[in-house]
């Protein structure tokens, strides 16, 4: 069946995925690979190391092609030469040539996106404000630190103002400030209408900046959907006198809950039902004395769920 027909959709997202898999020989680097980014947002894609991040994005951009499944990237077939022209993209380990003056080598990217030679140098000027790079235009890209050279990856993605981009571990070599910068500059991304698809191990990074995500493990997607939805489980601590056995197995369906001492450790209870356990709670006949939440962090939910795959 046609990529057009089976992946037919109202909302033309920007990325859309049906049971894409990769397998080199024997070995399933990839599995059914089933998602959807909407445009606009920014998408955080998440898993372990081996879990097949990287053979998804080679696939995304047609650097490989899937054993079995299909897939639009901007409403255009996998492997579409033309689209790469709309996407940009930051690749986890990147080499530039030593020689070339920050300009010089930004503009060359524009070359090779057939820009006209005065769009170049705006590009390039543009983008080298946008990553804190504009003072250092004209120098060698060798005397570039490594932090640097991470902020210069990231400009180059830039350049041609694509609809989508695509980043591999943007803030791996990157100090707190550097890391501040980056969610600045994808913020900034996002208020245009651009779609960043982030691909990171660092989660306290991925939950500050992504409206969205999907979590990977062993070539599978085990869980995807909005960064709140997947958070909405949190814990409760309820200070309350007067609970008996009797009243603790009658809140088993609130959660995990545990008495300690005065205290009612409640796990896995969603925000929405806390007002529900302590009206079940004093039309029991305890009294309560206060309530603290906790809400889990991405690395939690993260953490969990691979152990539960």
């Amino acid at each position: 069946m046609p990529v057009e027909m089976n992946l037919a959709a109202a909302e033309d997202p920007a990325i859309r995925t049906e049971g894409l898999s990769k397998r080199y020989g024997g070995k399933a680097a990839l599995s059914d690979l089933t998602m959807t980014v909407p445009r606009g947002e920014v998408f955080g894609f998440l898993g372990p190391n081996g879990a097949g991040k990287t053979t998804a994005v080679k696939l995304l951009l047609g650097l490989t092609r899937p054993t079995a499944g299909e897939g639009l990237l901007l409403g255009e077939p996998l492997g579409d030469v033309e689209v790469r022209r709309r996407v940009g993209y930051l690749p986890e380990l990147f080499r530039y040539q030593d020689w070339l003056s920050a300009e010089e080598l930004l503009a060359a990217h524009g070359a090779l996106l057939h820009l006209p030679a005065a769009d170049c140098r705006r590009e390039a000027e543009g983008a080298l404000e946008l990553v804190g790079l504009g003072q250092r235009r004209r120098d060698r890209v060798g005397t570039f630190s490594k932090g640097m050279q991470q902020r210069l990856g990231l400009a180059v993605a830039l350049v041609g103002e694509p609809e989508l981009i695509i980043l591999d571990e943007p803030t791996s070599a990157l100090d707190p400030v550097g890391r501040h910068d980056v969610r600045e500059i994808i913020r900034k991304l996002k208020a245009r209408g651009t779609t960043v698809f982030l691909n990171s191990h660092l989660l306290s990074e991925v939950e500050l900046v992504c409206e969205r995500v999907a979590v990977l493990d062993q070539g599978r997607v085990i869980a995807e959907g909005r960064l709140e939805e997947l958070l909405a489980q949190t814990g409760a601590r309820i200070e309350a006198a007067g609970v008996t056995d009797a009243m603790l197995r009658d809140l088993a369906s609130f959660g995990a809950v545990t008495l300690r001492g005065s205290a009612l450790e409640v796990e896995g209870i969603r925000r929405a039902q806390v007002p529900d356990l302590v009206a079940a709670l004093c039309a029991a006949g305890a009294r309560v004395y206060g309530v603290e939440l906790r809400r889990a962090t991405l690395e939690e939910r993260f953490l969990g769920l691979l152990e539960a795959n």
